[in-house]
């Protein structure tokens, strides 16, 4: 099912941007939601389920505790009524964003659409809950965007873009990693999509991300290492430089692969 006027939140969606795990706080009195909420999670990888509560005290009580980025609240809880539970999760965690995920539509919605990051119906897909839970923690600080033509002399442009856009956001620290980090996304595209190709390079506090968008088919994965073979190792590097990295749908048709690499400061903590 997709989204409809009950799937509903405030700003455009964004790219998850942070080099750490989103902490998420799943509230629900159904253990059932929150499995697949949590599955959800997991399987798009960035998050981290610090806590899950079955009641509204719990809930303030894990909030306070574990200082979440985000909390899935559920309206229908046993103890307390919708607008109390979330004033109260405001109160003890006011860094969370709060989206509600609710099987109840309220005469309240407006008030919900103002005090929540998000209100998401139970019926809509699992996947834009996730797109939600990920762009209303953390937006791109800067960004910037290059198209680039399949030819194989693209790969020194897209290093020096990358490198003049850390360099005037102030990530020189950033900048040598960065560097081999698109190229090897870069060179993946050329060599196995065979398309031209798209660069995106952002930052927001803790971390910088990289991504290629091109047009081919297919899942890029590191090949076993081996002495002789030196196709695959590419993927080795991004993984071993990068705080994380993966590959979605692209919105041509094709993939996007993208890697986060932490900031100096950040890694130093």
């Amino acid at each position: 099912m997709t989204p409809g006027p009950d799937a509903a939140h405030r700003g455009p969606s964004s790219p998850r941007l942070r080099g750490v795990p989103i902490r998420v706080l799943l509230v629900d009195d159904v253990v059932e939601v929150r499995r697949l909420v949590r599955t959800s999670l997991r399987f798009r990888g960035g998050f981290e389920v610090v806590g899950e509560a079955a009641d509204g005290a719990e809930a303030v009580l894990l909030a306070s505790r574990h200082r979440p980025d985000v909390v899935v609240l559920d309206l229908g809880l046993p103890d307390l009524a919708g607008r109390e539970v979330l004033s109260r999760l405001r109160e003890s965690a006011p860094q969370a964003k709060v989206v509600v995920f609710s099987g109840l539509e309220t005469e309240d919605r407006s008030w919900f659409d103002q005090n929540a990051a998000g209100f998401v119906v139970k019926d809509a897909d699992l996947g834009y809950l996730v797109d939600l839970l990920e762009s209303v923690v953390v937006a791109p600080e800067a960004e910037a965007v290059l198209d680039l033509p399949d030819e194989l002399s693209s790969v020194a442009t897209a290093r020096r873009f990358v490198r003049d856009k850390l360099l005037e956001w102030g990530h020189a620290d950033t900048v040598d990693d960065a560097m081999l980090v698109v190229s090897e996304l870069a060179a993946n595209a050329l060599t196995h999509a065979e398309s031209s190709y798209r660069v995106r390079v952002a930052a927001a506090g803790p971390a910088v991300r990289i991504e290629v968008e091109d047009d081919g088919a297919g899942t890029p994965e590191p090949q076993p290492l081996t002495e002789t073979e030196e196709s695959g190792r590419g993927l080795h590097l991004v993984g071993a430089l990068a705080a994380s990295w993966g590959m979605d749908a692209g919105a041509s048709g094709g993939k996007r692969v993208w890697a986060e690499l932490a900031v100096a400061s950040a890694a130093a903590e």
